[in-house]
């Protein structure tokens, strides 16, 4: 077991963000779609293998997935054996931000942006933006669409020097 988690945080070392998630599958037992992007190093709780992750996911910096409530272990003295334990699903085209936590029981829909330091602690239907502590909704996916439109700043070039000139120039242009 030892060898293995040693060779699973090397693997993650060099993977790039969709090849993190066929790791997390092998080694821990998250389910993953396609195209699944992950940014930095979540936290797949307890139990990874009630996770399930659709297609074209990205899962940012600090993302916890808590399938368990750690907090009946106050009651084991009277029920030693007692365990609770909740699925998680996350549907397809889905942005998860830094830092959210997401709770047992929670289906996430699909067509979804999960705003950065949001608690997750009920499901979220299709088709919309939540955010917050606990997460509620906050608008509509297009509705996200265009005002992302509306402030967006398009980069043609992949060189890090032009590109930070674009930034630059767009963002004097339009304070």
């Amino acid at each position: 077991m030892f060898v293995s988690r040693i060779k699973m945080y090397l693997l993650l070392f060099i993977a790039n963000a969709n090849k993190k998630a066929f790791i997390y599958n092998k080694y821990l037992g998250v389910t993953f779609g396609v195209n699944v992007r992950i940014l930095h190093y979540p936290r797949f709780g307890s139990e990874p293998y009630l996770i399930t992750i659709g297609n074209n996911v990205t899962i940012t910096r600090g993302v916890c997935f808590v399938n368990h409530d750690g907090g009946a272990a106050i009651f084991r003295n009277q029920y030693p054996n007692l365990n609770v334990y909740g699925r998680i699903t996350v549907g397809d085209n889905v942005f998860i931000g830094i830092n959210t936590i997401i709770l047992p029981n929670v289906k996430i829909g699909n067509n979804v942006v999960i705003g950065a330091g949001s608690l997750v602690n009920k499901s979220i239907p299709d088709n919309v933006v939540a955010a917050g502590v606990p997460a509620r909704i906050i608008k509509s996916i297009d509705e996200y669409k265009e005002s992302i439109l509306k402030k967006s700043c398009i980069i043609n070039t992949k060189d890090p020097i032009e590109k930070r000139d674009q930034i630059i120039e767009y963002l004097n242009n339009n304070e």
